[in-house]
């Protein structure tokens, strides 16, 4: 998968992309992460990016016609148009299952919004969609968008070691998952659940499972109505959800 970012903020994209995993990743060749200075593609000698908007109103406007100069560019390197991303507050909530969806792309391109936003029109032309990491507002769609890389670069071959280190992880199955531990085995009077260390892989199993219901009932209960449980899980995830809802409301034995 090749990602590609347009940014006013290349140098801090780049930093956070070249660490770690991700940073590993992009040496060996597993994704393909390219960041754009949009002020490269400014039409004047002072690189402006923006302007007053129409009717009034604070703050300035990200010009439409430097955006569409280097989305246009990156197409171009493409061969084809990518699937274009604003980072908006007005976009739909980034979940692990847009990120499955989004990973079936070859070609990416996210675009960083700031200042008060972009011209309607460059995004009425260009972008398919928009995707917003919460309700709330940020400085800029720098963070969002390395989010959205971050998240969705883990999910391609041979960025993570094993794929499992993303297909068991919270809500990848609908679930959150489960309680682990490492070494030492008591930590200050505190033991681990002895199954973990029973060598029986299948009871192993068995209790993770179970312990990812009983994790999304009670941080997560929103999650219990899609989840693909049995009828015995079912049960068990909402027993404790009925529990909770009585503790908040005071409707309990004591």
């Amino acid at each position: 998968m090749r990602i590609d970012i347009i940014t006013l903020f290349d140098t801090m994209c780049e930093s956070v992309l070249s660490e770690s995993i991700i940073g590993r990743a992009r040496k060996k060749g597993a994704i393909d992460i390219r960041c754009h200075q949009l002020r490269d593609y400014a039409f004047d000698k002072h690189r402006r990016v923006d302007d007053s908007t129409y009717g009034g109103g604070m703050g300035m406007l990200m010009l439409a016609e430097p955006i569409a100069l280097c989305f246009e560019d990156i197409a171009g390197q493409i061969g084809q148009k990518p699937h274009f991303i604003y980072m908006s507050p007005k976009g739909k909530v980034l979940t692990q299952q847009k990120l499955k969806e989004l990973s079936a792309y070859d070609n990416i391109c996210i675009l960083c919004g700031h200042y008060e936003g972009v011209d309607q029109r460059v995004l009425d032309r260009y972008v398919d969609e928009e995707i917003s990491i919460g309700d709330y507002v940020l400085t800029g769609g720098e963070l969002p968008a390395l989010v959205l890389t971050d998240s969705l670069a883990r999910l391609q071959k041979d960025v993570l070691s094993d794929d499992e280190c993303f297909e068991l992880e919270s809500h990848y199955n609908g679930l959150l998952e489960y309680p682990q531990y490492t070494k030492p085995q008591c930590w200050r009077g505190e033991e681990i659940p002895e199954v973990l260390f029973s060598g029986h892989h299948a009871n192993i199993e068995k209790w993770r499972r179970e312990q990812s219901v009983i994790e999304t009932a009670k941080k997560r209960p929103d999650m219990i109505a899609s989840a693909d449980l049995s009828p015995e899980e079912r049960r068990l995830a909402e027993e404790i959800i009925l529990r909770q809802n009585a503790q908040t409301n005071g409707d309990f034995d004591e």
